[in-house]
C-alpha cells in the first residue's frame, strides 16, 4: 500500500477547535456532496490513540486495524490522511463541528448515534468479551458471580455484565491500564469491553503469555465509519473502498497483522460484514 502522509492534532488542539466551533457557523461548511470530504487532497480521520491493535499512537507513528482500514479507504478516495484523536464522548461533536471528515474508532453503529451522524460500513463486527489471566477458570459471563470485574468508569460494557450477573463485584477505573495492572497482579479477576480491544491489550509484549481473551462474546458491536449526517456521497465512496479492500485481500491482511499476535479468532460467520445501505 502506498505510504500515506500522516499528521496529527494534539488533544489540546482538538479541544480548542471544539470550543471555537461550538460558537461559530462551522456546521455550514461540511454538508453533503462536494468532493467526498476533506480539504483538497487531505481527509481528517478520527481514531483512538490508546487502543493497541486498533488505533494507537507511538511518537509520530500510528498503528492498528482502524488505522489500516482508514489508510486504505483514504487512498482509494485519492486523499492523504490527517489523524485526529477521537475520544469516545467527543465523536459526534467532532463530526458535527467539522473537525473530522470521518471516524474509524471502534465506533459501533446504533440508532441513537444515527440521530446525530451517519455511518458507512460496517467494516468489522466485534462482540463484548472478557480478558482474564492465562490460568483463569473463567470461561464466560456465567462464571463471574462473586468475581472482581473491571472496566473503565461509565462503561456500558461493565454495566451490561452487572445487570446480567448481579453478584459480580464491579471495579471501575479511569483507564484500562489500571485494570490491566490489577488483573496481572491478581487484584482483579477479569476485564470487560469489546473483544477486539481486549485482543490488542493481550498482544502487548508485557502481557504475552499472561493474559488471554475468553472468546465467548455476549453482544454484537458493528464498527462503522462515522461521517456527517446525510452525506450519502461520502458513504458510498467509503463502502466501495471497503468492498474492494475485502475483495483484494487487504482486509484479511489487516486482520491477521493486528489481531493475529493475540491469537484472536475473528468470527467468520459475521466477518467480513456486508455494508449497510447509505441513507
Amino acid at each position: 500500500m502506498k505510504q500515506q502522509r500522516i499528521l496529527a492534532l494534539s488533544s489540546a488542539a482538538v479541544l480548542a477547535l471544539g470550543l471555537s466551533a461550538c460558537g461559530g457557523d462551522s456546521e455550514s461548511e461540511g454538508g453533503s456532496g462536494g468532493d467526498g470530504g476533506g480539504s483538497g487532497d487531505t481527509v481528517k480521520v478520527g481514531i483512538k490513540f490508546d487502543q493497541p491493535g486498533l488505533g494507537f499512537q507511538e511518537g509520530g507513528e500510528y498503528s492498528g486495524f482502524d488505522v489500516d482500514v482508514a489508510n486504505y479507504v483514504a487512498e482509494e478516495m485519492g486523499k492523504e490522511v490527517e489523524f485526529v484523536q477521537a475520544p469516545s464522548p467527543q465523536r459526534e461533536t467532532l463530526i458535527e463541528t467539522g473537525q473530522v471528515d470521518m471516524i474509524f474508532a471502534t465506533y459501533s453503529i446504533t440508532d441513537e448515534r444515527k440521530e446525530k451522524v451517519s455511518f458507512a460500513g460496517p467494516y468489522f463486527i466485534a462482540g463484548q468479551d472478557l480478558l482474564v489471566t492465562s490460568d483463569s477458570d473463567i470461561s464466560g459471563v456465567d462464571d463471574l458471580d462473586g468475581k472482581r470485574l473491571c472496566s473503565v468508569s461509565g462503561s456500558t460494557s461493565a454495566k451490561n455484565v452487572q445487570e446480567e450477573v448481579p453478584g459480580v463485584q464491579l471495579r471501575e477505573f479511569d483507564t484500562y491500564s489500571e485494570c490491566l495492572d490489577g488483573l496481572v497482579n491478581g487484584q482483579l479477576d477479569a476485564l470487560t469491553t469489546d473483544n477486539t480491544i481486549l485482543a490488542g491489550y493481550a498482544a502487548q509484549e508485557q502481557y504475552k503469555g499472561k493474559l488471554e481473551v475468553v472468546g465467548n462474546t455476549f453482544s454484537e458491536e458493528r464498527y462503522g465509519v462515522g461521517i456527517k449526517k446525510g452525506d450519502t456521497e461520502m458513504c458510498q465512496q467509503i463502502n466501495e473502498a471497503l468492498t474492494k479492500m475485502v475483495d483484494d485481500g487487504e482486509w484479511q491482511k489487516a486482520v491477521d497483522a493486528n489481531f493475529g499476535p493475540a491469537n484472536f479468532e475473528v468470527d467468520t460467520e459475521v466477518n467480513p460484514p456486508e455494508q449497510d445501505e447509505c441513507s
